[in-house]
């Protein structure tokens, strides 16, 4: 009898072993039956020229759904710059513009939701973020190759035809309608940011949780870096130099950074120089002491409609706007190089360039 309860010991004592080793085995392979992607410190990245700027992506992960999320994501770029690029024949931006003044237009679901956050913000803004500046924005064409100064009685005859709420959006048809013959949407103060949180949503349905997507200004962060627990470390863009140097940094999660700046897109005509941002009451680049602004947010179509309204606003009316809602938080540039920022900001964003001093 003892022999036997020795020999049923050794037979429960090597089950036992077995189903140890089998849950172990189970339980260490069970990210990789879901789906959950290894973090690695090396990304697998990416870079093209895209939207009229430098696209790059970079995912802290490897294999094969890293790999498609990417793919996905620049297809989803480029998808996007078709449908809503102002000059790309045949997008949906192209088409509203074609028939303002006869009726409306069927559009995608990427162009309606563009437009109509950009509405919103409109109404927020009192119209300082107006996208029907498209009338004048063509005069101008700053940053192409046919960018102009345009003459000062094109441009008052191009103020007439700016009016957010002459845009006409029906939710059951999906169709867009600018009310007036010579209106025209322009939407890249918007469409970036909100491109940027689409590829948000295809890594996140590939399980990718660590990555950096960077549209030219338009930064977004998934998660947290691999280097560092307390998220990643973002620079803010020198104004006076065009890219690489920095001002100082904040760390950020999960988080959108997006700048508007005079440096990038300008057209120089003898000594002077006129940046991109335009004034939707003048027609002419903004004028006030501000070199650059850069929103901290969630979403980075916000971040990329705030960023172009602050700048509009102003320092001390931009400051105050910010500073109102939730969530956003802000860094202001002066041309004479000080920097201002939000109150959430206070006490902990450091500026580390020798030429700036934060006020």
């Amino acid at each position: 009898m003892k022999r036997s309860l020795r020999k049923h010991s050794k037979w429960y004592v090597f089950l036992i072993v077995i189903l140890v080793v089998g849950c172990w085995f189970f339980f260490s392979n069970k990210g990789e039956e879901t789906g959950e992607l290894k973090v690695t410190k090396t990304p697998i990245e990416r870079s093209e020229s895209l939207l009229h700027t430098a696209c790059q992506i970079q995912i802290f992960h490897d294999g094969d759904q890293a790999i498609q999320a990417m793919r996905e994501s620049f297809d989803y770029i480029k998808d996007m710059e078709d449908q809503l690029g102002t000059y790309n024949e045949g997008s949906d931006v192209y088409r509203i513009n074609e028939n303002a003044g006869k009726g409306p237009v069927k559009v995608g679901d990427a162009a309606f939701d563009v437009i109509k956050k950009g509405c919103e913000y409109a109404e927020k803004t009192n119209g300082r973020l107006d996208i029907t500046i498209g009338a004048v924005v063509r005069l101008w064409r700053i940053g192409s190759e046919d960018a102009r100064k345009p003459e000062d009685w094109e441009i008052k005859e191009a103020l007439k035809k700016i009016d957010y709420k002459k845009v006409k959006l029906n939710e059951e048809e999906h169709t867009v309608e600018l009310l007036e013959k010579g209106m025209a949407i322009e939407l890249g103060a918007i469409s970036k940011g909100y491109i940027a949180d689409g590829i948000k949503a295809i890594m996140q349905r590939h399980g990718v949780r660590s990555a950096i997507v960077n549209l030219g200004g338009n930064v977004l962060v998934l998660g947290k870096s691999p280097s560092n627990s307390e998220g990643w470390r973002i620079g803010i863009q020198n104004p006076d130099e065009t890219r690489g140097d920095t001002i100082g940094s904040e760390r950020v999660k999960d988080s959108s950074v997006v700048t508007s700046g005079i440096y990038e897109q300008y057209l120089q005509v003898g000594d002077t120089k006129y940046h991109h941002i335009l004034n939707p009451q003048t027609g002419y680049p903004v004028e006030n002491n501000l070199s650059g602004v850069t929103i901290f947010s969630k979403t980075s179509v916000n971040g990329d409609a705030l960023s172009t309204s602050a700048f509009l606003y102003g320092l001390e009316d931009g400051m105050a706007f910010i500073n109102q809602l939730d969530g956003v938080e802000a860094v202001f540039i002066t041309k004479d190089h000080k920097v201002y920022v939000t109150d959430g900001l206070k006490g902990h964003f450091k500026v580390n360039h020798k030429g700036y001093q934060l006020q």
